[in-house]
């Protein structure tokens, strides 16, 4: 069920709308044109990225549409009525190829390559690029995060501190980056995904003391409770009262699922709770912790011995702090069947002209060790390069290639099979864990190999030694 039913033609920005119409009067309606989708740095100051949003963007890509109320409005904007008559039966009809969602990737590598008329891979440049780029950081950090909680519960709490709508697809990508489940039961709903949640402090305020609100509370709930033990003192009030309740569970036969602290020194509490439980007999009871959670907190926390069996993390995980935004672009790479780019003073933006292919390098134990980003066709590649240090290059005849972009849109329709997300998060980790660990550290992590092959290289130079060579030359009427 896609989330953007209504109006997915106006899903875009004016200038894209600006520049179809003028590719229309200009009767290049037939005029072929591939654009690729990338990023220049990961985010986080880590070392990769997790690839996500393609599925959501698929099915909105193949419900495109505009209809008459959107049409009505962009003839009230301006546009001409040819040009709105000619919206009112567009669909997408071109190809995609794309990684697997959940796949790990990095700085510079196409990620989407969308192939068809110039008009309709310009419409889909600005859903493209929201879709992917926030599904991309949210599970990225979710993945980080997930690397620091080890095998303990991860679970998203952070639709409240989301930046509106963007709450919902956050929480899917939360869970393809490692999280287990979410509070968020809209996402839930949609996605597939398991809801959870425990009880806010106003469930104990409404009542004159603390157990009295405990014991109602694990009457409604017998099977899964987690109390919330600091509304007033943790160690001298919630602790206590929650082994008073779960004794009077255990002599009904039930038991206290655990514990939730959200408030002060969370290495400190924790250990003085483990260390209550224990001692009352209550070794089951798990301790679960809230409150500005990320990796960093959570990697401190452990290495002090903190006794946490779950976390409960939001805004650092939903906003994607402290990257505001992961910075994919979208650019023409080829057009009217020739090679294009854009020159920049800055060699990182001069972008890699044509249609072309990634190949992942893979060693003898299976582990990841170069990306080669080649031109299509070419099916032999032993040497790359870097993309803008020409004095830098590196071998890659012995290693397995393996082929990253897979067609899977054809036309407009999507022509791969729609996974669970928990298909494509366990996929995520598998992917991940091919990944030296050296590509995974928090801090100062080791720079992936991205390079590219010697035809490219040559290419990009002819075209820009082309392109330079006019300059000065100006066209006389």
């Amino acid at each position: 069920m896609p989330i953007l039913e209504k109006h997915t033609g106006l899903y875009t920005d004016h200038y894209e709308l600006t520049m179809a119409q003028g590719y229309f009067l200009h009767h290049k309606i037939d005029t072929s044109a591939c654009f690729d989708y990338f990023f220049r740095k990961n985010p986080f100051g880590g070392g990769y990225v997790i690839f996500a949003g393609l599925q959501d963007l698929l099915e909105i890509l193949q419900e495109l549409k505009f209809d008459q109320e959107d049409c009505d409005y962009l003839a009230s904007l301006g546009f001409a009525p040819e040009f709105v008559g000619y919206l009112k039966s567009f669909r997408f009809r071109g190809d995609l190829y794309a990684p697997e969602e959940g796949e790990v990737v990095f700085p510079y590598e196409p990620l989407i390559r969308v192939e068809g008329n110039i008009i309709e891979t310009q419409l889909i440049e600005t859903v493209l690029l929201n879709m992917v780029n926030f599904e991309s950081l949210i599970a990225t950090k979710a993945a980080r995060i997930r690397r620091a909680a080890g095998t303990r519960l991860v679970v998203d709490f952070g639709l409240r501190r989301a930046h509106g709508l963007g709450g919902v697809h956050a929480s899917r990508a939360a869970v393809i980056g490692g999280a287990d489940s979410t509070s968020n039961v809209y996402s839930a709903f949609m996605f597939g995904l398991t809801s959870a949640g425990t009880q806010a402090h106003s469930w104990i305020q409404t009542y004159d003391d603390e157990v009295t609100a405990f014991r109602d509370f694990v009457a409604a709930y017998p099977k899964h409770c987690v109390l919330l033990v600091d509304t007033y003192d943790t160690l001298k009030s919630g602790i206590p009262n929650a082994i008073v309740v779960a004794h009077e569970m255990g002599r009904r036969g039930e038991r206290l699922l655990g514990v939730r602290l959200d408030s002060g020194d969370l290495a400190y509490l924790t250990k003085k709770a483990r260390a209550m439980l224990d001692a009352e007999g209550l070794a089951y009871v798990k301790i679960m912790t809230s409150n500005q959670l990320d990796e960093y907190v959570i990697n401190s926390l452990l290495a002090q011995g903190a006794p946490i069996d779950a976390f409960g993390v939001g805004t650092s995980l939903v906003t994607g702090r402290s990257d505001a935004a992961l910075d994919g672009v979208y650019k023409l790479s080829m057009c009217d069947n020739r090679p294009r780019l854009k020159i920049s003073e800055t060699p990182e933006k001069i972008i890699l002209p044509g249609v072309k292919e990634v190949f992942r390098c893979i060693d003898a134990d299976g582990y990841f060790r170069a990306d080669c980003i080649c031109l299509s066709g070419e099916r032999t590649v032993d040497a790359i390069h870097h993309p803008h240090r020409p004095d830098k290059s590196s071998s890659v005849a012995a290693l397995r290639k393996e082929t990253l972009l897979r067609k899977v849109m054809d036309k407009g329709r999507i022509v791969v099979e729609k996974k669970p997300l928990g298909e494509i998060a366990k996929y995520a980790q598998q992917r991940l864990a091919a990944l030296p660990d050296e590509h995974k550290r928090f801090e100062n992590p080791h720079e992936y190999k991205v390079g590219i092959s010697s035809k490219l290289r040559d290419q990009r130079s002819a075209i820009i030694d082309t392109i330079r060579g006019r300059f000065g030359r100006v066209e006389q009427s």
